[in-house]
């Protein structure tokens, strides 16, 4: 059994849902201890819990330790199996983040795995279901992998109430040089999606707006589409997504920030990205880690290396023999499996 000390890294959730992960995929019992203990409010919320009971049911795993605010817990994967599972956070607990821990382990499953969650959609300190849908899915079919989400309703914090369908499809995961993908393409029309939920529809006009005009002042036009929904609204709540091939930038509304300070703000992360001519955004070089550490091989270049990103090349070389090599790029940085 292989331990892992939950505190390494950047402390939480991540190498915690990385773990099962990679646990699953390899066969690999896992003790995790210390599990978040670098948080405010130590050990596993509601969210978590969900990822590893969800692993266990798609693994018929045994697990030891699992409730909520648990600071251990001991997973025994047993086979990886296809099916329908409905799973429901319970709270805003971000649906991204939970699927960041199934979809690697779905496409090992020997038939199509659909997974009905119902949780957080845009939520702060995850990646948007858009920029899930619209950055990481490419990336990951360019790899070979066979997944699609769709999202029938949105949930904000704190209700939550979102809902997705994510159909994965047994694939060959194969690596990937980003930066060869990358050479010659350009820049071409940056696309997005603003939206809103139990707002008046000028939330999103407005968002969309002020993200558009900063593009265009520094030479980058867009495509940005607005969605807005009046009924069936189980939370209040508004964002912006954009992204241009596998990087992106986003923005959740909050009260008493104006949505033209959404917008910018999305738009600026996407600029700061593109500026630089990488091949991913430094929020998709983390989440690309273990798809190369099962395929052993893959590359792209990245803005910088976020504690993210160590985590996982950290945790991917504990459950196999892929190994990476991180180095310089110019002003960027160039990760190697």
């Amino acid at each position: 059994m292989l331990t892992i000390d939950g505190s390494s890294g950047e402390g939480g959730g991540q190498i915690l849902r990385t773990s099962v992960a990679m646990a699953a995929i390899t066969g690999t019992p896992v003790h995790i201890i210390n599990i978040r203990s670098n948080r405010p409010k130590p050990g596993l919320s509601a969210q978590h819990l969900t990822a590893i009971e969800a692993a266990a049911t798609l693994t018929d795993a045994e697990v030891a330790g699992s409730a909520l605010r648990a600071t251990e817990v001991v997973f025994t994967p047993g086979a990886i199996k296809g099916g329908r599972y409905c799973l429901d956070i319970g709270t805003a607990g971000s649906i991204s983040l939970l699927l960041q821990c199934l979809i690697p382990i779905a496409l090992h499953a020997p038939e199509t795995v659909v997974l009905d969650i119902t949780g957080g959609t845009d939520v702060k300190w995850s990646p948007p279901v858009d920029y899930l849908r619209h950055v990481t899915l490419p990336a990951l079919t360019r790899m070979g992998c066979n997944v699609d989400i769709a999202v029938s309703r949105r949930g904000y914090y704190p209700r939550g109430g979102g809902r997705v369908r994510a159909v994965v499809k047994p694939s060959t995961i194969s690596g990937v040089d980003f930066d060869r993908c990358r050479e010659g393409a350009g820049v071409s029309a940056i696309d997005g999606c603003s939206h809103a939920a139990g707002l008046p529809e000028h939330v999103a006009l407005r968002q969309c707006e002020a993200a558009s005009a900063r593009l265009h002042d520094h030479g980058y036009e867009s495509n940005i589409k607005t969605e807005v929904a009046h009924r069936r609204v189980s939370s209040t709540g508004s964002g912006i997504v954009l992204w241009c091939d596998n990087i992106g930038g986003s923005a959740l509304g909050e009260r008493g920030k104006r949505a033209e300070v959404v917008g910018v703000d999305a738009a600026d992360q996407i600029i700061a990205e593109l500026d630089c001519g990488v091949s991913v955004d430094r929020y998709l070089a983390d989440q690309l880690i273990p798809y190369m550490a099962m395929a052993k091989s893959g590359s792209y270049t990245t803005r910088e290396l976020s504690l993210h990103t160590k985590t996982n090349i950290w945790a991917s070389e504990q459950f196999t023999d892929a190994r990476f090599e991180v180095e310089l790029s110019g002003c960027n940085i160039k990760v190697v499996c």
